[in-house]
């Protein structure tokens, strides 16, 4: 049944996947998709950058590149951040835009170091690992939370973490980073450290990277003053105590926060990154001239979208992925998908329908948002589409199962049971409030969806369709005008689901899940 569509598969994965092309200049962004908070390290020839996903599980992602534009999955530091009902979606709790945020990545006397802080386990979180490609991450942690911290290892020995909103502190760690040093070094070095971008500030400094450049020490910054745009500040000392000077280093188009890395040749870039709509915050890189001692970004003053570097690939390679669930019980997912929550593994499987996704219901929700498996991968840019195909013989009285565009203010396509009927739906929550826009009775125990999503000039609207025979596309509902909302502080994410609403047990089989670069307007 499936080889039919072997063809098709294969034209799909070789859009997306990395291949030889001719070269042409790069372009910004280099991931048109949502990989905020960069933090970038250079270990010989190989870039290494961290990143943030929040509540999504596994979290932490670590990519590879070895030209600073094309990057790869190659793990994440944690499968479960913590164990409480924030993460796990319990009596009524969830972690939507909160989990583990800005993290910092080091490499330091042959160990790898990422470390994170979470307002969701109150605590700062430390992963180690002598293997980053292979990974087998080992975590220590301990409170305060330090907020967008720095993680430094200076050349005498001892260790800091320099954090903070606006007033940046400077605090000793023990030598094993278990905790905060007692008696150690633990002042504010920079005061109002906004104050260079002026008077007026809508966000304070914040997003710390500390390192040190021929004997001096940097901090990069960003900053929003108020009425205009998100903008990237640097302040730099002689000794990491200070005292610090600092300056306005970039203000053009809200390309903002992130660190300075150099090329084996010699070169200086900042890899940065900007609120791009709804598709979420996108990495920029951006050419850096050291002038008197201050890094300079940009051409002109501006961040500009081609870049001085041979692209010879094209595609997100494994950052997103099709996937046909052709896989035995217990193998791994493709490393492009994540749960929204800790999932509960009691009710997912692979393999125990040949070929199949299986989610069952093992609880009761009110809503799509409380799903707790609910599979998840990034939408991009400039458009991408979604579609599945889903098996509903095994559903209940009162399930919904499907296929969503997750956000705040998400829009899904999916079929719900009613008694001993079943309908296609289309629900909206634009408004913030779910909306069943369209339902259709359906007579079938196979339907096929897709959600095809647009991101060009910032247009940031999602189309959702149904077939049943796989060929001949329905719009249903209406065009979801997406928004990317602080409340889940996240781009928008493709997302198959299932969740009962009266009695759990019920369960739905998506046969494969197929992401494309192209789009239906017809």
């Amino acid at each position: 049944m499936k080889n039919k569509h072997l063809c098709h598969i294969v034209i799909l994965l070789s859009l997306l996947s990395t291949t030889v092309v001719q070269a042409e200049p790069a372009r910004n962004p280099i991931i048109w998709a949502d990989v905020p908070d960069v933090a970038v390290i250079r270990v010989g020839d190989t870039y290494y950058m961290s990143s943030t996903t929040m509540h999504m599980s596994p979290g932490l992602p670590i990519m590879k590149s070895k030209d600073l534009v094309n990057w790869e999955l190659i793990g994440y530091a944690y499968d479960r951040l913590v164990e409480n009902n924030a993460t796990n979606m319990g009596n009524g709790q969830q972690c939507y835009g909160r989990g583990s945020w800005a993290s910092c990545l080091r490499y330091h006397n042959g160990t790898y170091y990422v470390s994170t802080f979470s307002s969701t386990s109150g605590r700062t979180h430390i992963y180690t690992t002598q293997d980053i490609e292979k990974g087998n991450w080992k975590e220590t942690s301990f409170a305060p939370s330090l907020h967008d911290h720095s993680l430094f290892f200076d050349d005498d020995g001892r260790v800091y973490m320099l954090y903070g909103v606006g007033n940046l502190r400077l605090v000793e760690l023990e030598s094993d980073l278990s905790g905060i040093k007692e008696g150690g070094f633990d002042e504010v070095v920079i005061k109002n450290a906004s104050a260079v971008a002026g008077s007026n500030i809508m966000l304070p400094a914040e997003g710390s990277q500390l390192r040190k450049i021929n004997g001096k020490y940097y901090v990069m910054n960003i900053t929003w003053p108020r009425g205009s745009m998100r903008t990237q500040i640097i302040h730099r000392a002689d000794k990491i105590t200070g005292p610090y000077e600092g300056k306005v280093v970039l203000k053009d188009q809200g390309v903002a926060q992130g660190c300075l890395i150099d090329t084996p040749d010699g070169k200086w870039y900042a890899v940065l990154f900007q609120d791009n709509g709804s598709v979420g915050r996108s990495p920029w890189l951006v050419s850096v001239q050291l002038e008197d001692g201050w890094p300079v970004l940009g051409v002109d003053g501006k961040a500009p979208k081609t870049l001085d570097i041979d692209d010879k690939e094209e595609g997100l390679g494994n950052i997103v992925a099709s996937d046909e669930f052709n896989r035995k019980p217990g193998d791994p997912l493709p490393m492009a998908w994540q749960w929204n929550h800790n999932p509960d593994n009691r009710f997912w499987s692979i393999g125990e329908g040949s070929g199949y996704l299986r989610l069952t219901t093992g609880r009761v929700d009110k809503d799509v948002l409380g799903a707790r498996n609910m599979l998840t991968q990034r939408t991009f840019g400039p458009v991408s589409s979604a579609t599945t195909k889903i098996e509903v013989g095994g559903m209940k009285d009162g399930d919904c199962a499907g296929l969503i565009a997750l956000q705040r203010r998400y829009g899904f396509v999916g079929v719900k049971m009613e008694g001993n009927s079943k309908s296609i739906v289309m629900v909206s929550a634009q408004s913030n409030q779910p909306e069943e826009v369209e339902s259709i009775p359906l007579g079938h125990q196979t339907v096929y969806l897709k959600i095809d999503c647009d991101f060009r000039d910032r247009t940031d609207k999602a189309y959702f369709n149904y077939s049943l025979d796989g060929k001949t596309w329905t719009k249903i509902g209406a065009v979801l005008q997406m928004s990317y909302t602080l409340p889940h502080f996240m781009g928008y994410r493709f997302g198959l689901f299932n969740f009962a609403t009266k009695t759990s047990d019920g369960f739905v089989d998506f046969d494969y899940y197929r992401v494309s670069d192209e789009i239906s307007m017809e």
